[in-house]
């Protein structure tokens, strides 16, 4: 297997496989594949339906993160996470796929 691994600080904190080898773990899983999942995320949810990035305090409170643990998660400062959570600066993409990957709010990692 074809593994990329991105270390933090010295840990390793990311896995990136190929596609191809995604899919047979999500299969082996039993899960559907990442196309069809995506799909359905897309038909699930619309605009109105995705929490404003003012609620990201909310969303971490409510899954128990500490913010200096989301903000380094993230790879953003502190600072930097609370300007967003009080609506003060416009996450990037980057920044929003980070934040939607740790909440778990799948629409924030498209494109606005």
């Amino acid at each position: 297997m074809g593994i990329q691994v991105i270390s933090r600080d010295g840990q390793p904190e990311y896995a990136v496989v190929p596609w191809a080898q995604y899919q047979a773990l999500l299969q082996a899983a039993g899960q559907a594949p990442a196309e069809a999942g995506a799909a359905e995320q897309e038909q699930a949810s619309t605009p109105a339906q995705l929490p404003g990035f003012s609620e990201v305090a909310q969303l971490r409170q409510a899954k128990g993160i500490a913010p200096e643990q989301l903000a380094r998660n993230v790879g953003v400062s502190p600072a930097y996470l609370a300007m967003i959570e009080s609506g003060e600066r416009e996450p990037d993409a980057a920044i929003r796929r980070a934040l939607a990957w740790h909440l778990g709010v799948a629409g924030w990692s498209e494109a606005s």
